[in-house]
């Protein structure tokens, strides 16, 4: 059985998720994908997904350029993007992968995913644009197999008093989550992953753009904690 059939049948019972109309936004979803392999280098990837093995889920797939840096150990991706143009272009950059990859439609809100069913996950710029960052974190959690690992790649919240400032009125005036598809620049991610049942092993901080204005990300390892 194909493993895009196998998922259908193991949705039976759950509403599948579909990409509602606030997950397309056709204007950033091209502008994105122009400008994606510059905020996220080629590094930065190879280091967020560096000794995978196994059953690997990875939500929020984007147009893909997480792709060509899969360790062939990876038996298997199954791809998230609830965006139609940018799951489009990651379904060509499947094609290319060297890993079996699948690209399907889908929220981090809802995985079709069996519980404990993962090795890893992985989450790349999503966590921050998620309607419920709570509900989506339990998902994670749920897919993943006890002890199994989280690798994040995500912008957060400002430490310096000034970009925090900015950032939170950037964010409480609704200018950036408009024009970023629903992207949010003030949340404390890394603490919302410890508080969703994991425990964060690795993490490096850096920021990106110029002086108090760059934009801080944090790039790290959690892992399901079993409880």
């Amino acid at each position: 059985m194909a493993l895009a059939d196998l998922i259908s049948s193991r949705l039976a019972g759950r509403e599948r998720p579909q990409a509602s109309g606030r997950a397309q936004h056709p204007l950033f979803a091209r502008y994105w994908s122009r400008i994606s392999g510059r905020v996220v280098a080629g590094r930065e990837r190879a280091e967020l997904l560096a000794g995978l093995r196994g059953r690997v889920l990875e939500v929020g797939a984007g147009d893909g350029r997480n792709f060509a840096y899969y360790p062939r150990e990876v038996s298997e991706v199954l791809a998230v993007e609830p965006e139609p143009y940018l799951r489009g272009l990651a379904r060509e950059a499947a094609s290319r992968a060297a890993v079996p990859i699948t690209v399907i439609d889908g929220t981090a809100e809802l995985l079709p995913r069996e519980a404990g069913s993962c090795d890893s996950v992985v989450s790349s710029l999503v966590l921050c644009s998620v309607e419920d960052q709570r509900a989506a974190l339990a998902e994670l959690r749920r897919v993943l197999a006890p002890g199994g690992e989280l690798r994040f790649f995500e912008h957060v919240v400002a430490e310096q008093s000034f970009g925090k400032a900015l950032q939170t009125g950037l964010d409480g005036s609704g200018i950036w989550p408009g024009l970023a598809a629903g992207c949010h620049l003030t949340r404390d991610t890394v603490g919302a992953i410890a508080a969703a049942g994991f425990t964060v092993e690795r993490i490096r901080r850096f920021t990106s753009g110029p002086g108090t204005l760059g934009i801080p990300f944090v790039l790290g390892v959690a892992r399901h904690r079993d409880q």
